[in-house]
């Protein structure tokens, strides 16, 4: 997988870590970077948590799904990807203005935005590609946009939240269809 693969992917990933960061951002009053680097860094972790579990799990049923990997990348990634933009489109802005960066509150935020990652996880298993490396790069680019979140919502408010799932999405369902697309030779002439 190449570096610009794993990075639109990355970014895709952490559209959703990113539209919760605007919330919080949204919800100081005056921003703090102490709870913006407490906020990258559970989307973070999460968001390099998950695809590694993934990975695992995946690595562990590859052999009795190697003919049919591309497709199971393709689907999954569809979905995830789809779900993001119906999310985006159906005008619920779904964001509480509550700062709190408790353990609760955020270990349920860091599952709940990084679930889509567990699913990448079991697709780069299925891919080979070099999980540890993947999960860093993962994890550093939703730590580096979830404080621009906070920061974009403490400036902005929401205005952008529904735009960032909608792109996360698309990006999902593009890398996709790349996926699909490569291993049937179909775009063996793109340098991606």
């Amino acid at each position: 997988m190449s570096l610009f693969t794993l990075f639109v992917t990355a970014v895709g990933l952490s559209m959703d870590a990113f539209a919760v960061s605007v919330c919080k951002g949204l919800a100081m009053k005056k921003l703090s970077m102490k709870k913006a680097l407490i906020i990258g860094l559970w989307f973070g972790g999460f968001q390099a948590l998950m695809p590694a579990i993934g990975y695992l799990l995946g690595s562990r049923f590859e052999r009795y799904v190697t003919a049919i990997d591309h497709w199971i990348a393709f689907v999954l990634l569809a979905l995830i990807g789809a779900n993001m933009i119906k999310e985006a489109l159906s005008g619920d802005e779904g964001c509480e203005a509550n700062d709190s960066v408790d353990i609760k509150t955020m270990l349920m935020l860091a599952v709940a935005t990084s679930i889509d990652a567990l699913a990448v996880g079991v697709t780069y298993a299925f891919l080979k590609v070099a999980i540890l490396p993947a999960v860093l790069f993962i994890g550093v680019v939703t730590f580096l946009l979830s404080i621009a979140g906070v920061k974009a919502g403490n400036v902005f408010g929401i205005k952008y939240k529904s735009r960032a799932e909608l792109a996360g999405g698309v990006i999902l369902i593009v890398m996709g269809l790349k996926i699909l697309l490569e291993h049937l030779g179909l775009l063996a002439w793109l340098p991606l």
